[in-house]
């Protein structure tokens, strides 16, 4: 069964504080996004990639793709939130994406490695795969007034990346559950977690130090450095 990644790159990126959306902003002379896109596409079990961007930009964004991986790539209109932009890449799946991937743009320097962990347990008989890396700080519980109601055990909570993994069919019926449920103007910053909300098992992989999301400007700092750092720089 063919694998297809959904990069979304729909957002607006306030937090970053640039002038343009944040998948268009350059991170070492490249668009975040063409960066998404190229990490993806250097993967060997990924066959195709769609990627959402705001409507206005989807010219933009096609001429991003060079001319030998344009049959692997497509570009669709995102929607106002980050629910709609990935309903909208699954509609555009064919019958052949047994395996879809859901992946931040924002996590730009995923190496292709952790797309591969991610299909191969899925291929393994897992219908929901997550990366994610233990947390290093102490996390607290705290009331409105910002009392500390408990510690949380950090040992068992992990900092979840992308990309998340799914067997098509599993990710297709929970989102349709979470709109039939009129959950539309709920905001959802994580697949897992519409697949969680429907019954069905999530595993948890180790994730990848590369794939922190970019979402202030110290974040693409931090990714600038990392990319002039790194000895064998990482695609483009």
């Amino acid at each position: 069964m063919s694998v297809a990644v959904v990069v979304v790159a729909a957002g607006a990126g306030a937090r970053l504080g640039a002038a343009e959306p944040k998948a268009f902003v350059p991170l070492a002379g490249s668009p975040i996004v063409r960066w998404a896109m190229d990490q993806a596409l250097a993967c060997p079990d990924v066959d195709r990639v769609i990627v959402m961007v705001p409507g206005e930009l989807v010219a933009r964004a096609q001429g991003l793709i060079g001319d030998r991986e344009r049959h692997r790539v497509q570009v669709v209109p995102g929607g106002a939130e980050r629910a709609n932009s990935v309903r909208r890449g699954l509609a555009h799946l064919t019958e052949h994406d047994g395996v879809v991937l859901v992946h931040d743009a924002a996590r730009c320097l995923t190496p292709p490695s952790l797309f591969s962990d991610v299909v191969r347990a899925i291929r393994a008989g897992h219908g929901a795969v997550v990366p994610g890396l233990a947390v290093a700080d102490t996390i607290k519980e705290v009331d409105e007034a910002g009392k500390v109601v408990s510690t949380l055990d950090r040992s068992r909570l992990r900092a979840i990346q992308t990309p998340q993994g799914f067997v098509t069919e599993i990710l297709v019926h929970a989102h349709a559950e979470h709109q039939a449920r009129g959950h539309l103007g709920t905001p959802v910053t994580d697949d897992a977690g519409l697949v969680e909300a429907s019954g069905a098992p999530v595993l948890v992989i180790p994730g990848h130090p590369l794939a922190e999301k970019i979402t202030t400007a110290r974040d693409l700092l931090v990714a600038e450095a990392t990319v002039a750092a790194l000895p064998d720089r990482p695609l483009p």
